[in-house]
């Protein structure tokens, strides 16, 4: 796999904001090296976010986004500054640009409130220093006159001011530099697997292969799996669920642990001897994407689901629906025969997850295996804020199947809460 073939979930996401004719695609372009974007003198020529995945130097593997002007007005720039606030959620380190001859708007201010709470990581970038006169060398160490002159005094974060020009080049490499450096400041991820195993052990991935499988692949979270398990010097071991038994049979000793697909749990946690651990894919990509916890107490909210309560079933990726599809047919379908109830099921998909979620009674989420874990960070903090229960495939189906607490064994804190 090359660095450009990394999923859009696994690279950091660097957003451009700021208001209309700051130049911010112009920035965008000068800091990709690519023409990108299109530039003009026209306000609002950027309509909406546009993204690119792309390796850069000396960031590695990044999704560059470009925004619409969050100051666009009327019916379609109240539909952009819309579209631009929701980058925010999958938003790594943002980029505010200003325009150095106008200074910071009470529209920036707001942005950096917003980046401020939502705890991004952020850069001042003051475009367009070489049309102001002695502006063309500056760094984020000015003296209190220059300083002034581009209204720096209205933000306290000076450390990551940086004075840049789209169209000289100045100061493009101290912004990339600063980016990158902000990129190795985050807080690491979690583990997938590496250190659930060690070298050399054996385990046994169960990936079934029916309608909604994708021909000729495997879908992300297996490929991961197989990666970490490989990285960390480990076997594993491929079958169908219906091959599992003659799998498990073959070995000369049993497997560290099996992981399989979600909607095999039923059939697999009864060929699987409970001395083996198990769990799924599902269940390690919330752990990874660091929503397991309250994964878990959202699966314990399904027994009390009532006739005409809504549900939100939401994936993070968009797809193809089709016959047999587990969001939308087989889950709806395992949810009415465990409660006996008759639910009301909503549906959404990619970008499409709603603001206000208060009308829901749980939300039932992928593994989110397409999102950066902070847009997927973002969706659970929505959800516990408007004290909504949310859960993922994985567990809600480990929990259907009265099997959740042993899918958690290899978490024993977790196991606790079942």
């Amino acid at each position: 796999m090359s660095l450009n073939d990394i999923p859009s979930g696994e690279r950091k996401h660097i957003a451009f904001f700021g208001c209309r004719n700051a130049g911010k695609s112009s920035l965008v372009n000068a800091f990709t090296g690519q023409k990108l974007s299109i530039v003009s003198d026209t306000k609002g020529t950027t309509t909406d976010p546009v993204s690119k995945s792309m390796e850069l130097l000396p960031l590695g593997p990044v999704v560059i986004i470009d925004t619409p002007g969050i100051d666009d007005v009327g019916t379609l720039g109240e539909l952009r500054v819309e579209k631009t606030k929701q980058v925010l959620n999958k938003t790594d380190i943002a980029i505010l640009v200003v325009d150095s001859s106008i200074g910071i708007s009470s529209v920036d201010k707001e942005l950096i409130d917003i980046y401020k709470e939502k705890k991004i990581p952020y850069i001042i970038a003051y475009n367009k220093v070489d049309i102001i006169q002695g502006k063309d060398s500056l760094s984020a160490k000015n003296t209190d006159t220059n300083k002034e002159s581009v209204n720096i005094t209205q933000t306290s974060d000076t450390e990551n001011i940086i004075y840049v020009s789209a169209t000289s080049g100045t100061n493009i490499d101290t912004l990339k530099e600063t980016a990158a450096r902000l990129i190795k400041e985050s807080p690491q991820e979690n583990e997938l697997i590496g250190d659930l195993i060690q070298p050399g052990d054996k385990i046994v991935l169960v990936i079934p292969i029916d309608k909604a499988a994708p021909k000729g692949r495997l879908i992300l979270p297996q490929q991961q799996v197989i990666r970490d398990a490989l990285d960390h010097g480990a076997i594993p071991i491929m079958c169908r669920d219906s091959e599992l038994e003659e799998t498990l049979f073959s070995l000369k000793e049993d497997p560290r642990m099996v992981i399989t697909d979600s909607q095999a749990f039923g059939k697999v946690s009864k060929l699987v001897p409970k001395r083996i651990p198990l769990t799924s894919f599902s269940i390690l990509m919330a752990r990874y994407k660091g929503n397991l916890y309250p994964s878990v107490i959202g699966a314990s909210k399904i027994k009390s689901i009532q006739n005409g309560d809504k549900i939100l079933i939401s994936e993070g990726c968009t797809h193809h629906r089709q016959c047999g599809d587990i969001g939308s047919v087989k889950l709806p379908k395992w949810i009415k025969d465990f409660t006996g109830c008759e639910p009301e099921i909503h549906l959404s998909s990619g970008t499409e997850f709603p603001e206000d979620l208060s009308d829901y009674k749980l939300i039932i989420h992928c593994g989110a295996c397409m999102l950066t874990p902070t847009e997927a960070k973002s969706r659970y903090e929505r959800a516990g804020v408007q004290n909504v229960p949310i859960t993922n495939y994985g567990t809600a189906i480990a929990y259907m199947n009265g099997i959740l607490k042993r899918s958690l064994e290899i978490f024993p804190d977790l196991a606790e809460l079942i």
